[in-house]
């Protein structure tokens, strides 16, 4: 893949225009704190059917293709009396390709550092991290979101890994929709991920030669886009396009350190994309409450749109 975009645009994206301080020093909201309760009263107001549609995908329980440490499941049954009563066991690592999960403040950093510039050499513990974790979102993340609708914008049935998306075209998507991404929204971009599984190895399990990950996805540029909307999650099928042509470790999820944005991985957005179609619209109140665990990278989630 060849590229405009030099090494100088992306690292000015990650660390030229962070919102470090810009909560002040001590912040571990990041850009949930740009979810105001006028922003959740907004939110709630776009809720016309009541129609639900979950943004997940179903707890991973056996191993496959992108998913070698399934999920663990086991039920227990006791008699009580004439009756009884049924229990059961969740374990899970969810980061990864396979669960659908949201990834707390301090799930990824670079070389400058995590969130606000923390040292995760000093942060870390084995009891989990001590700055940026999950439990400082369990009010949720209750705001509006906006599907943006790739494959219909280009009348293909997925993104390839030839042509990423970029953020220019998220904006163009958006004016041909007929909506608009503001201060605290929920960006939802659907890449057609399902469709893709249909007539490809799983995505996200195929490498290159060298052993990195190579699969399609959302180019470095859409951080610009993330950044001058002021989003406070991105919610995706699709992650970061990969391998990324500058060496760094982080593109796109980089949004996660550098601007303070939940970023809500593995999304299964087919029927949301079909919902909004049938509705013609693609605002809508967007919900998620992640589990809160003290010192957390992140929590399983079933985010949910809700119409």
């Amino acid at each position: 893949m060849t590229s405009d975009w030099d090494l100088d645009a992306v690292q000015d994206l990650l660390h030229g225009r962070s919102n470090w301080r810009r909560w002040g020093d001590d912040d571990q909201i990041g850009a949930v704190n740009l979810i105001t309760d006028r922003k959740r009263v907004e939110a709630a107001r776009l809720v016309r059917t009541g129609r639900t549609v979950s943004l997940s995908r179903p707890f991973p329980t056996r191993p496959q293709a992108g998913n070698p440490r399934p999920a663990a499941h086991y039920t227990t049954k006791t008699p009580r009396g004439s009756g009884g009563i049924a229990g059961d066991y969740y374990g899970i690592e969810y980061h990864g390709v396979a669960s659908t999960h949201v990834d707390a403040l301090c799930h990824v950093w670079d070389e400058r550092g995590m969130w606000q510039g923390r040292d995760p050499d000093v942060e870390f513990t084995s009891r989990g991290s001590r700055w940026g974790s999950i439990e400082h979102w369990r009010r949720g993340i209750v705001t509006r979101g906006v599907l943006l609708d790739v494959p219909a914008f280009r009348g293909e049935p997925y993104v390839t890994h030839d042509r990423p998306v970029h953020g220019d075209e998220l904006d163009e998507i958006a004016k041909a929709q007929g909506v608009t991404v503001g201060a605290g929204d929920a960006v939802i971009v659907y890449s057609g991920r399902d469709r893709w599984d249909r007539e490809h190895p799983a995505w996200g399990t195929e490498h290159t030669e060298l052993g990195e990950p190579r699969r399609p996805g959302l180019h470095a540029s859409c951080l610009a886009f993330l950044r001058d909307h002021d989003c406070a999650a991105l919610a995706w099928d699709m992650l970061d396009h990969a391998p990324n042509d500058w060496g760094i470790p982080w593109t796109v999820h980089g949004a996660i350190f550098a601007y303070g944005l939940a970023v809500v991985d593995n999304c299964e957005l087919r029927q949301l994309a079909a919902a909004c179609l049938a509705e013609a619209r693609y605002e809508f109140m967007f919900v998620l409450s992640p589990l809160v665990v003290e010192g957390g990278t992140g929590s399983p989630a079933n985010p949910l749109a809700v119409l």
